[in-house]
């Protein structure tokens, strides 16, 4: 039996949590993966963020750039970029829920 490839995955020492309730923070992405877990978080991350990850409800996170996927769980979630072209998988709206994730201008 063939030995299985080696996985490629994208995740790096670095890789940032934001979890809590009515945490305000700006951080600086290092083009690793952002994940914001709670409830009404407000996260600014500067620089290029590798992916973004949202759980939970009514969480805020401005991203100047992001590289691979946004993806989000929840309900009444937002999540801006300003740079990027990210995969964009809102489970939440799967499930009938509000989230709003969109490119926005500089």
């Amino acid at each position: 039996m063939p030995a299985a490839p080696t996985p490629t995955a994208h995740a790096k020492n670095g890789d940032t949590h934001v979890v809590g309730q009515g945490i305000e923070q700006v951080l600086d992405c290092n083009d690793a993966t952002l994940l914001v877990n709670g409830t009404q978080n407000i996260v600014t991350a500067k620089g290029n963020c590798w992916a973004v990850t949202v759980m939970g409800s009514s969480n805020t996170v401005v991203a100047d750039s992001v590289t691979h996927d946004i993806t989000v769980y929840g309900y009444d979630e937002t999540v801006f970029f300003h740079n990027g072209d990210p995969f964009i998988w809102d489970r939440g709206r799967e499930l009938g829920m509000t989230n709003r994730l969109q490119r926005v201008g500089p």
